[in-house]
């Protein structure tokens, strides 16, 4: 399943996930144009997601922005309906009233309130990214399997824990705790490699 922020709004492109056989959720710009075609929901669909208020869970047509040449050759788009169905849900939420979420999806079986808790799970997973590329400087991820990515992550979030208990124990700031433990390890480890070689890691550093 892709879950998606509001930088793809292309119709065309989530109609290619369904020829492709792929579940999507994209959060949609709010008051898209649309045509409903059913309400999905029932005396027994729940309306309370904790946070959240459900005010329409329905089936829905999109329109399409579809290219047209002028006479000028300029090209201009021109709205045009998919009648392809989508679903559409739209959550309000509680503590603030202004904030309204539109979510445009294929998938059918999954409640309002899972498909709203996999888009702030999403958000999750952005905020980690940001901290560990912000504060860890990783810059990318060294493996693309499975395997490859969650040890990175997991010696990623190690590293954390240790910065953020050195910067307790030191009470000093997160940068200047990052700065002195890579200076600390970095000695550390190589006093342990001239130790291996039968060195006198004391020398090593006092010439240094």
């Amino acid at each position: 399943m892709y879950i998606i922020d509001r930088g793809l709004q292309s119709v065309r492109t989530i109609s290619s996930f369904n020829k492709e056989m792929a579940t999507f959720i994209v959060r949609s710009r709010e008051n898209r144009k649309h045509i409903e075609l059913k309400s999905l929901i029932s005396n027994e669909t729940p309306t309370d997601l904790g946070n959240l208020i459900l005010l329409k869970d329905s089936l829905v047509y999109l329109y399409m922005g579809k290219p047209i040449n002028n006479k000028r050759g300029n090209i201009h788009y021109r709205e045009e309906l998919v009648e392809e169905p989508f679903r559409l849900i739209i959550v309000q939420s509680k503590v603030d009233e202004a904030n309204v979420f539109w979510f445009i999806t294929n998938e059918f079986k999954l409640s309002a309130k899972d498909v709203a808790d996999a888009y702030r799970r999403r958000w999750d997973i952005e905020v980690f990214f940001r901290f560990i590329k912000q504060e860890l400087n990783v810059s990318h991820l060294v493996s693309l399997n499975k395997n490859g990515i969650q040890v990175m992550l997991y010696m990623t979030l190690i590293v954390a824990m240790l910065i953020l208990i050195y910067k307790h124990a030191n009470n000093i700031g997160h940068k200047t705790a990052k700065r002195r433990f890579t200076m600390e390890m970095r000695n550390l480890i190589i006093s342990m490699i001239v130790i291996e070689c039968d060195g006198n890691p004391d020398i090593f550093f006092k010439l240094e």
